[in-house]
């Protein structure tokens, strides 16, 4: 394309292993070529919501939109803040198997990057910090999407990339370039790579501390799924 993007909102949910792959991958290309990732949130709880059920800002605590909560007060403090935030209680969940829902986890994780712990107790009480993220869920769904991770650059979104071993160094920017480079074709939609039994043993292994450490369950478009996307016995 005739002009690389310097610029990307990257909507996330805490929760999302997917999510999270990408962000470890988009980090890598920041180092490399000074891009600047504006963290915005998206929730997977509220797009999969079972009907009878209570919106996540409807209850006290809420797994991924109440983690959301604490991050959108630290967006208020600084992105960087965000960033250090979503970085580690990512990493805590999918990679070492800590349950970063959990608000005492919440709190002792804050601390470990040198934030104050109470950013939990002030998110709660902070009604506002709703309203930041169903701003930019929403964003998302007008768009037409329904999951993290969703990149915008500018107001052209695309879902993904969507992966389990996040390539570093050169390879990550040769996906980057393949990832802008989609931005010169505007009616091209989707393409796909398939996924065989042996490629979803692979995300069973990589995802395997975030299935432990979560206390929810998977939710696919309103379908309740086991791992390798046959339906569940509920």
């Amino acid at each position: 394309m005739s002009t690389t993007p310097t610029e990307v909102d990257f909507h996330f949910d805490v929760m999302c292993p997917w999510a999270y792959q990408t962000s470890k991958w988009i980090r890598n290309v920041r180092e490399q070529n000074g891009l600047t990732i504006n963290w915005k949130f998206f929730s997977l709880e509220e797009v999969n919501l079972r009907e009878g059920k209570k919106h996540p800002w409807e209850r006290d605590w809420s797994y991924g939109w109440s983690m959301m909560r604490i991050g959108a007060i630290l967006r208020r403090q600084s992105m960087d803040n965000l960033d250090k935030w979503y970085e580690r209680s990512g990493r805590a969940l999918h990679e070492e198997g800590k349950r970063p829902h959990d608000p005492d986890v919440a709190r002792y994780l804050l601390e470990e990057i040198g934030m104050d712990p109470s950013i939990v107790d002030e998110s709660l009480l902070d009604e506002s910090t709703h309203d930041e993220i169903k701003d930019d869920h929403q964003r998302v769904i007008d768009a037409g999407g329904y999951g993290v991770p969703t990149l915008f650059f500018g107001n052209h979104p695309l879902y993904g990339p969507v992966l389990i071993d996040p390539p570093e160094g050169e390879r990550a920017m040769r996906l980057w370039d393949t990832v802008v480079s989609w931005l010169d074709f505007p009616d091209l939609y989707e393409m796909q790579k398939l996924k065989s039994l042996q490629d979803q043993g692979r995300i069973a292994d990589t995802f395997q501390p975030y299935l432990e450490a979560r206390d929810w369950v998977s939710i696919n478009r309103g379908k309740v799924i086991n791992f390798d996307g046959s339906p569940k016995e509920t």
